[in-house]
């Protein structure tokens, strides 16, 4: 072992291992599934972004744009969420 190493290579393999396996532990979801919910989160991030901005827009042109955008966000958040529960009741 090698100076300013703690444990072998092994040993924090099998580590990993037993808590790999510890019961108790939420399952992976599916690569679907959680690029699904990143992508509501990152919308979600964004319609908190737009409407802050709302609230300080006092030009009309501009808060046209952005209720535009506001709504885009919400229709692409929830046709998301649909084709979630969509896939969730399918399977």
């Amino acid at each position: 072992m090698a100076i300013g190493w703690g444990k072998s290579y092994e040993e924090q393999m099998e580590e990993a291992s037993q808590r790999a396996s510890r019961p108790g532990r939420a399952p992976r979801l599916p690569f679907e599934d959680r690029v699904r919910l990143q992508r509501l989160a990152s919308l979600k991030l964004s319609r908190s972004r737009v409407l802050a901005q709302l609230e300080r827009a006092s030009l009309p042109a501009h808060r046209e744009m952005l209720m535009k955008a506001l709504q885009a966000i919400e229709k692409e958040a929830e046709e998301i969420a649909q084709k979630g529960l969509a896939a969730d009741s399918e399977a």
